[in-house]
């Protein structure tokens, strides 16, 4: 999978810049506040219905400006796709070769896209929110069906918690059963996607930390030790019906998919009590490299890798370690940094560089770390 073209416009503090990127690495430096991580979150945007940052859509919008746009032409399965995003205040546009689509699964697979930020190594000391929030855009990205199932236990979960704050309850039982229902299949789906990806994680952090420890990833949600779809639904329910006066006296579900947790570990032992900062950000690499591999075997390809402010996450032997990772797997990478020629990319990489400041992209020409 190749971004071959990408134009921005009113995205954030990004005036207006078109680029074409280079087939393998592509640097991006500059100082901090420039929008280089800009940059990135408007590629992913050409793939994803939400963004890898926590903002709301009329912060996308540069200053003064009452709209953005985003445009790309990317190349996949030997397909040249050009799609179009335009954002504004009432909402999202996308068309995809100058046709409107209506639905996020329309856009599913158009551009993948793997992103290591700070924010990822974040996920680990801060709370379930934040790891649920990367298992649900991390499994959408593979599975297509996923949004849907998603999107229907939120609507669900709405009405079932306007019924717990009124005093007129009737229908509790039958929203509670739909929930169950709609809640197995997230959790399926959940549970499909770590176990797969577990196995992975595993064989990437054993290359990158060379310390002989183990690297974890599981799901289990609360109250459900089943596995298949019908197991999950009755084991919910019992769930709904143990939490049922929790619920009424707080007006809200309580327990459920939209409250589980992810749990990362180095020998069976919590990554965020035990693991040192240098075993975290080893985790999380190794998780990405994961997620690479994940993509690439539903989809025959290798997906785009976005990595943002490298210089601060990587020491050295993960550098080496993550580089060869690439070429091996012939990925087209983006890079940010605040050098223009970061120790990152080690001695046999072929960049193109490019200068971005103030929201201004200038191209620096190719430069080779050899």
């Amino acid at each position: 999978m190749l971004l071959k073209h990408l134009a921005v416009a009113g995205f954030r503090n990004i005036g207006a810049v078109r680029i074409h990127p280079g087939e393998g690495f592509n640097l991006l430096y500059g100082l901090n506040g420039q929008g280089k991580t800009n940059l990135l979150e408007a590629i992913y945007l050409l793939g994803s219905p939400r963004s890898f940052r926590s903002v709301r859509l009329p912060e996308l919008i540069g200053h003064g400006r009452q709209i953005a746009q985003i445009q790309g032409e990317v190349l996949s399965a030997a397909t040249l796709n050009r799609i179009r995003v335009t954002l504004e205040a009432a909402g999202r546009r996308v068309e995809v070769d100058g046709k409107g689509i209506q639905r996020a699964s329309d856009l599913h697979g158009k551009l993948n896209a793997v992103v290591f930020s700070p924010e990822d190594t974040g996920m680990i000391r801060l709370g379930p929110d934040a790891r649920r929030r990367y298992l649900d855009r991390a499994v959408y990205m593979g599975d297509i069906g996923y949004l849907n199932s998603w999107h229907g236990y939120h609507r669900i979960l709405k009405q079932r918690n306007h019924l717990l704050k009124s005093v007129d309850r009737t229908g509790l039982d039958t929203w509670t059963e739909q929930l169950a229902e709609a809640g197995a299949e997230v959790i399926e789906r959940r549970q499909r996607y770590v176990a797969q990806l577990n196995g992975m994680l595993e064989r990437h952090y054993a290359t990158i930390s060379g310390d002989g420890e183990t690297a974890g990833i599981a799901y289990h949600p609360e109250g459900v030790q089943a596995s298949g779809r019908e197991a999950i639904r009755g084991e919910l329910l019992e769930l709904f019906v143990r939490h049922a006066r929790s619920d009424e006296r707080y007006g809200t579900t309580t327990a459920g998919p939209h409250r589980d947790d992810l749990m990362l570990s180095l020998d069976g032992r919590a990554l965020k009590s035990f693991g040192s900062q240098g075993q975290q950000k080893s985790f999380v690499l190794a998780l990405k490299m994961a997620e690479v591999d994940n993509l690439q075997a539903v989809f025959r390809e290798p997906p785009i890798l976005l990595l943002d402010d490298m210089s601060s996450e990587l020491d050295a032997r993960r550098n080496r370690n993550l580089m060869d990772f690439l070429f091996s797997r012939a990925i087209q990478v983006f890079i940010t940094t605040t050098e223009r020629s970061p120790a990152l990319l080690g001695d046999a990489a072929h960049c193109a560089v490019f200068r971005v400041e103030d929201g201004n992209l200038t191209f620096e020409g190719n430069e080779s770390h050899e």
